[in-house]
């Protein structure tokens, strides 16, 4: 494509992902935030929990005055309590619905327009009992950011059997979770992540076509999984075309290709289209984001 992608979408990055340090101490988030406000690439900022109370004013000004936007992601509040929101044991799943919804208070304090979060582990053969468990959960999200407002509630869709082992997962899983919960509610919606895709084993289209008109949210990454011993085995993220790796500039130019074929990526769209990369051992992160915009571009010009 000869057109600017910024035609076609709202650039975005995860910033604790890009910058892991920001989480060291309110200094280093600022300066790590800044770093993506100053830049006009990045229309969006994706946030989580912030790791220091002094930062609940201060970065909401700072996204304001850059004319950006946030999102915000719950993944991080799961991780941290240890909690399975499609747990068959009901006291844990209302503990991490209980947790998510004070995820959904932060992210409105903070101004977010989107929150996300993630499904967790499951028991082969009981999988149908777990997305029961995770359709209830998703509903009671759904009807809390509704009653506070607009914010939709995203699930992300994770690697079911190598790193987070997440109940979704498989492309015709999701379809059925998401049918279920979109019959109720219209505030909901699917992230997928083309990092995640060959972790799941499947192929761009069978991973896009069953779910693509419930996808809300599209990160882009990469993963090494060709070696399970090496320290960046798994959903780690690391830069397009790291060595063993999946995913290089081929991958991401059929990845943006099937994004515009169904319409996420349409001129004078505003849908979010975010990098999701993380500096491997002693790797810069400035050159590991400047990989990430280089990468996509080449991409989108072959596209």
């Amino acid at each position: 494509m000869k057109d600017d992608i910024h035609n076609y979408c709202r650039m975005g990055i995860v910033v604790s992902m890009a910058y892991p340090h920001s989480v060291s101490s309110e200094q280093a988030f600022i300066e790590a935030l800044k770093k993506i406000l100053v830049d006009p690439f990045f229309e969006v900022v994706e946030l989580g929990h912030l790791p220091f109370a002094a930062l609940n004013d201060s970065v909401p000004n700072l996204v304001s005055m850059a004319h950006c936007t946030a999102t915000y992601s719950g993944h991080s509040l799961l991780f941290a309590n240890k909690l399975n929101i499609n747990s068959l044991d009901e006291e844990e799943r209302r503990a991490a619905v209980s947790i998510l919804k004070e995820g959904i208070d932060e992210a409105y304090s903070l101004g977010a327009e989107e929150f996300q979060f993630l499904s967790r582990a499951y028991e082969k053969g009981k999988e149908d009992q777990y997305l029961k468990a995770l359709v209830a959960s998703t509903k009671e999200l759904c009807a809390y950011a509704q009653e506070k407002g607009a914010m939709p509630v995203v699930l992300e869709v994770f690697d079911h059997t190598i790193d987070k082992k997440s109940l979704l997962g498989p492309a015709p899983l999701v379809r059925k979770y998401a049918q279920e919960v979109c019959s109720e509610y219209d505030n909901f919606g699917i992230m997928i992540d083309c990092s995640h895709i060959p972790m799941i084993g499947e192929t761009i289209d069978e991973a896009v076509d069953p779910i693509q008109e419930f996808i809300r949210h599209v990160h882009v990454g990469n993963t090494l999984i060709s070696d399970p011993s090496h320290p960046s085995y798994g959903d780690l993220h690391p830069r397009f075309g790291y060595p063993g790796s999946e995913n290089d500039t081929a991958y991401l130019t059929e990845f943006l290709r099937k994004m515009k074929d169904i319409g996420y990526l349409e001129e004078g769209g505003k849908k979010i289209l975010s990098f999701e990369v993380k500096p491997q051992a002693d790797e810069d992160a400035d050159l590991v984001v400047a990989n990430a915009k280089r990468t996509l571009l080449e991409a989108w010009r072959r596209v």
